[in-house]
């Protein structure tokens, strides 16, 4: 990301920029496909949802900086309109430099290349509990169970592609839950907003250049808003809960949409009512739709196929985001309103896809989400409460607590290391 910035920040030619932001790709590429997965790793059950919320909550930060950038850049002439936004990329990436060394590794990542002792360590720390707590113990012994079986039943990519899966793991279904809550972002319409909101407040709307881009930066800062409070959301309504939730917002505001550009046609005033929508789907994405594809395919995931599905998942959003930012320009010029009516159909289909397919992963360990796998669950998942309960299951948490409870009682049965019993044959 550092020599993609130089790079363009300098550039004095096109091809220049080209390669600058193929290098800067990557290195992003690599950031996100890496960072959420860090985190649900690292991360308490209780904590992970939120926290990769809250990431993407920044994230939309950043976007809500760089329009302010561009509105206020708007007003000037020269090459410091397009130099100096991205050279402020570095503001960030030496923040990552110094903040990355002080980051334990993922105790999962640990455990899977032999790093028990580290694993512990990192666990404990977590936890805020000693290395000897039963809970600790417990937790290690269900990640290296998880680990070990996933082991077992691994599927190779060939076979994947070839659809030889694993009866245990169900990889392949899970591989695509994942990829498929980013394709399904996509398809809901966001990269038209997002990178087009200037340009379709110009060309759909009819309002200025200046005003259209004062506009998307209000927006911004309202998505911004909206992004964060679903940091409080994403546990009490749960992944199932807010991509709903989101979605029929979404599908709302499209509706609308697309009727008042229709009607614009015949009277102005309609197509400026529609801005007041554009910024209601921004707030129903953001309070679901935003976050939730991020999290989902690193909890949905094993652990084996987790680094490996988040980038399928990755390169899924990049892939469609690539498509929709091309033919959006197109769409607009060529079929007008009619456009909007692609994306109004979209959001209604997705809506019966995630609430038929989609499973509950709130308040579940990781380790849930394995175990749940290996009982061969069906594909359609609302005849089960316990799959589409926010709360955590009971008979998940009987078992925590029953292993809880045993390993206790073989700690406390084991004596000091420095005690010689009188009679060792009797010792079990």
């Amino acid at each position: 990301m550092a020599i993609g910035t130089i790079l363009q920040a300098s550039s004095y030619s096109l091809a220049q920029m080209f390669v600058g932001r193929v290098v800067l790709g990557i290195g992003n590429g690599i950031n996100t496909a890496t960072a959420p997965i860090w985190q649900t790793e690292t991360a308490q059950a209780k904590w992970k949802g939120k926290l990769v919320i809250f990431e993407l909550g920044l994230n939309v930060g950043g976007y809500c900086v760089v329009n302010w950038i561009n509105y206020g850049l708007s007003f000037r002439q020269g090459a410091i309109t397009w130099r100096l936004p991205i050279a402020l990329q570095f503001v960030f990436i030496i923040m990552l430099f110094i903040m990355i060394p002080c980051l334990p590794e993922s105790p999962r990542w640990l455990m899977s290349h032999g790093r028990q002792d580290e694993a512990l360590e990192v666990l404990a720390c977590v936890e805020d509990k000693t290395i000897n707590d039963p809970y600790i113990t417990n937790q290690c012994d269900e990640i290296q169970f998880s680990i070990q079986y996933e082991c077992d039943n691994a599927v190779q990519w060939r076979d994947l592609l070839r659809s030889r899966n694993s009866a245990g793991t169900k990889t392949l279904r899970r591989l695509l839950l994942g990829a498929g809550t980013q394709a399904i972002q996509q398809f809901q319409g966001i990269n038209i907003m997002s990178y087009y909101l200037p340009l379709v407040l110009i060309n759909s709307v009819g309002l200025s250049n200046s005003t259209a881009r004062l506009l998307t930066a209000c927006n911004a800062s309202s998505y911004f808003i909206f992004s964060c409070l679903a940091v409080t959301m994403v546990e009490r309504f749960g992944r199932r809960g807010l991509m709903m939730l989101s979605g029929c917002g979404q599908f709302l505001s499209f509706v609308i949409i697309t009727i008042l550009l229709r009607f614009s046609e015949i009277n102005k005033t309609c197509a400026t009512a529609s801005v007041a929508f554009f910024f209601l789907y921004h707030i129903a994405f953001g309070i679901g739709m935003l976050g939730v594809p991020w999290l989902y395919p690193t909890e949905i995931n094993s652990l084996p196929m987790r680094t490996k599905g988040a980038a399928v998942s990755t390169a899924t959003n990049w892939i469609t985001n690539f498509a929709i930012v091309e033919i959006t320009p197109i769409g607009i010029q060529n079929i007008g309103w009619r456009f909007w009516i692609v994306w109004t159909v979209l959001n209604a289909v997705f809506l019966p896809i995630i609430y038929f397919l989609y499973p509950e992963t709130a308040n579940r360990t990781l380790e849930d989400v394995d175990a749940y796998y290996r009982s061969n669950p069906p594909l359609i998942v609302v005849g089960d409460p316990d799959t589409t309960s926010v709360r955590r299951p009971l008979k998940f948490i009987q078992h925590e607590d029953e292993e809880i409870h045993r390993k206790a009682k073989q700690t406390q049965s084991v004596p000091p290391k420095d005690y010689e019993p009188a009679n060792s044959e009797h010792v079990d």
